[in-house]
Formats: C-alpha cells, sequence, structure tokens
C-alpha cells in the first residue's frame, strides 16, 4: 500500500465480507484510485481476492473494483472459471462487470449500495443498464446486504476532495 494514512473507519457491515469489501474500497478513495467500490471474492468461506476500483490509478475504463478482484482471482487459481465463489461488492455492479460475474462463471453477486445510490453520487451506471435493457430475470443473482454501511462509504467518498469522474 502507498504511504497515504488511511483514517480511521467509523462504520461497520454486519456482513464479514461486505466489511472488507469496505476496507478495500476505502483504501481505494484514500489513495485517489478510483470511486468508492471495493470487491472481495469468496470461495468455500475464504476471502480468494480483493480489488478495488483503479480506474484513475491505472487510466482504464475497465479497472472497476469486480474486475480487478476478478482478475486477481483468476490468477490466484489458475483459470478463468470462478466457479464456486460468490462476490461481494459495495455498489450493485454496472453492465460492463456483471457481464464480467457472469462471464468468469460466479454464483452469486451480493451488492450495498444499488443502482440508483451509484448515480446519485455521479456515477452513470443507470443510463448503460437503460440501454441494455436493465436487470430484469436477475433477481435470484443479484442480492443486496449492508446497504446502509456502503452509504456511509459513498458519504465518506463525496466528502472527499478528490477526482471524480
Amino acid at each position: 500500500m502507498e504511504d497515504k494514512k488511511i483514517p480511521e473507519c467509523d462504520y461497520q457491515a454486519d456482513n464479514a465480507y461486505m466489511q472488507q469489501a469496505i476496507g478495500e474500497a476505502r483504501e481505494g478513495i484514500h489513495l485517489g484510485h478510483g470511486g468508492p467500490f471495493g470487491t472481495v471474492i469468496v470461495k468455500n468461506g475464504k476471502i480468494l481476492a480483493k480489488g478495488h476500483n483503479m480506474v484513475l490509478a491505472n487510466h482504464d475504463a475497465t479497472a472497476h473494483g469486480e474486475v480487478t478482484a476478478i482478475r486477481k482471482a483468476g490468477s490466484i487459481l489458475g483459470t478463468h472459471d470462478l466457479s464456486g465463489c460468490e462476490l461481494y461488492t459495495t455498489g450493485e455492479p454496472c453492465p460492463m462487470c456483471l457481464a464480467a460475474c457472469m462471464w468468469a462463471n460466479i454464483g452469486k453477486v451480493y451488492y450495498g449500495c444499488t443502482i440508483a445510490d451509484n448515480e446519485a453520487i455521479g456515477f452513470r451506471d443507470k443510463v448503460f443498464d437503460e440501454k441494455f435493457g436493465g436487470r430484469q430475470g436477475m433477481e435470484e443473482y443479484l442480492m443486496e446486504v449492508d446497504r446502509d454501511a456502503c452509504l456511509k462509504l459513498f458519504e465518506e467518498y463525496n466528502a472527499l476532495e478528490a477526482e471524480k469522474y
């Protein structure tokens, strides 16, 4: 990690994996790497990989938290097939990340903040979602968890004087 000090967190998620995702997101926002999106991938009850939004740090529009974590998990396992894994992320995945989760065969996605919450802090997920036809039929695949804690993360992000995109 870079030398910049990450302040103590004064809020807590109920789910331990989501708390880890929040911690990952907090690291990213305080280091100026990108938006408040942290992800953990879990297999057999153990965290396999973590990632956070690296769009600004990498100058890469595809370096979202979910994609960063999927790339790490695939490298760790030596395969593109993440069957048997679950993904926890602080914001409901954008269409690109949702498709990446499905291509990786991730069994279930747990998210904190919704697409509407992402939009409220300036992200364009809803626009792309509408172009791709929405989220109908995804109720069994996508599960909201710990929204209140993730909304506090989004508030923390909004309070920072950081580059927004």
